[in-house]
């Protein structure tokens, strides 16, 4: 067999593969992403970065970018529409939600990466996959064949690379449709307005919203599923408009039209052998709380490092298989949250009830800031073992003596925070930079954080953390 021409292929260049790209050329990987798709999406759904989205964009430089595009929001409100405040102190320098166009998301992440190197080539869809011990045989529609050592499906919730593998995909179907697109109107503002906020006092999912120029935003919700796949007509959003508002608002002249489902399902696994998954190809849900695309791109950050360590030559034996162990877990958790926002979103007595009570529940400060950090996904902490409760969660982006902290992870390297100025990396100061700051805002002596910013150690004892140091980027340079 032909030696790899590439040392990864990337199947999808949505955000989560486009993100994904960038981070393995960070460490000099060669990248080919290869999108079905010939042209970028043209319609410009608004989607949400959250806090964790926005801290990542930080360390690695892309938040300025991504800030001259997007709209700062308030940081509440998220969990099933319930509209709370966010509480007071989140633990974030990025405590907002950034409203951004996806296709300028994905447009950034997709010029980040091949600014970095990356190639991308659009019209290549991947036909059939092959894996060996040395690597993997792509095979596009055209029917050219090319050769990595890994392939990762980022192509979607209808992954061709997931269902080639044969990895089950469990879950629930969609049982519900949710129309959405963007058009003219004729029926006067105040009116508009005044039928939304009726409407909305059961109906949370349903809105118009201007969009400037005479544009509304649309999003109808639609009992049962359609069996057609194409997206829907303007005739099918008065149809539903007349039934849920009592008229259709006259509305014409759409710009685009999409419609989407609430099927809810998990990836049993997200690796086999050399061909991973991440992003919609291992897990769907509904968009209530809009984590759809963060989950995604928090899986290319977590993968990133790890995939490139391996491909480097010094990843620990088990460093990629921590990609699964942390990020399924996540997912579950997303999953029943969204289930449980879907509940609190129907318009039948029983989940009003609910809603009521939450609600209630939520003005409790503990109650609200634990729901925020999980939908922002501040609160996520992976199980590294028995520690501190710093270890294994993300460091807030704090004051340092060279100015900010994620400013100094824009290389995706491993940093050891160090306030005793006794310890050192050592032989893994190629993969691991050295900070000594005895004034760092951090509760604890010292802390080593992974490239994706979770605390790896927590300590003061150089030898423990020599192992930590094995444990996460292998082997010292000799």
């Amino acid at each position: 067999m032909d030696s790899p021409q590439w040392d990864v292929i990337i199947a999808g260049c949505g955000p989560t593969g486009a993100m994904l790209a960038a981070e393995l050329r960070l460490h000099d990987v060669r990248v080919l992403v290869l999108e079905k798709e010939t042209e970028p999406v043209s319609f410009a759904r608004i989607v949400g970065l959250h806090i964790r989205s926005i801290e990542l964009m930080a360390m690695r430089g892309l938040l300025d970018r991504m800030l001259q595009h997007g709209r700062q929001r308030p940081a509440g409100g998220f969990f099933a529409a319930i509209a709370k405040p966010a509480p007071k102190g989140l633990d974030s320098t990025h405590a907002y939600l950034l409203g951004i166009p996806q296709p300028v998301v994905v447009r950034l992440l997709e010029e980040h990466a091949i600014q970095r190197g990356a190639q991308v080539r659009r019209g290549c869809a991947v036909a059939d996959v092959e894996q060996d011990d040395e690597g993997v045989t792509v095979e596009q529609a055209d029917g050219e064949q090319l050769r990595s050592r890994y392939l990762v499906g980022c192509d979607g919730g209808r992954s061709t690379v997931r269902k080639l593998l044969g990895v089950g995909f469990p879950g629930e179907p969609s049982r519900n449709e949710t129309l959405m697109g963007e058009m003219q109107v004729g029926a006067p503002q105040e009116e508009i307005a005044a039928k939304v906020a009726e409407i909305q006092k059961t109906n949370k999912i349903f809105s118009l919203r201007p969009f400037g120029a005479g544009v509304y935003r649309v999003v109808v919700p639609v009992a049962g599923v359609s069996d057609r796949a194409e997206p829907p007509t303007l005739e099918d959003f008065k149809q539903h408009l007349r039934t849920i508002a009592g008229t259709d608002f006259g509305v014409h002249s759409p710009r685009w039209l999409s419609r989407f489902g609430d099927a809810t399902r998990l990836a049993e696994r997200y690796r086999v052998g050399r061909v991973l998954l991440a992003g919609d190809a291992a897990h769907i849900h509904p968009p209530t709380g809009g984590q759809g695309l963060n989950l995604g791109v928090q899986d290319a950050f977590n993968l990133g490092w790890k995939l490139a360590a391996q491909i480097r030559g010094w990843a620990p034996e088990t460093l990629l298989d921590t990609y699964q162990a942390e990020r399924h877990p996540v997912a579950e958790d997303v999953l029943d949250n969204t289930r449980a926002q879907m509940e609190l979103l129907s318009t039948e007595p029983g989940p009003q009830a609910v809603r009521r009570l939450l609600t209630e529940l939520m003005d409790f400060d503990e109650v609200n800031r634990y729901l925020i950090e999980k939908i922002t996904a501040t609160g996520i902490r992976y199980d590294f073992g028995e520690g501190p409760d710093l270890l294994g969660r993300r460091l807030p982006d704090i004051d340092v003596q060279q100015g900010r902290l994620y400013d100094l992870l824009h290389r995706g390297r491993g940093l050891l925070l160090d306030r005793t100025g006794r310890l050192t990396v050592g032989g893994w100061s190629d993969r691991v930079d050295h900070l000594a700051d005895p004034t760092a805002p951090l509760d604890a002596p010292c802390a080593l954080l992974r490239p994706d910013g979770h605390v790896a150690w927590v300590g003061d004892d150089q030898e423990d953390l020599d192992d930590h140091l094995s444990r996460w980027f292998g082997n010292p340079a000799n």
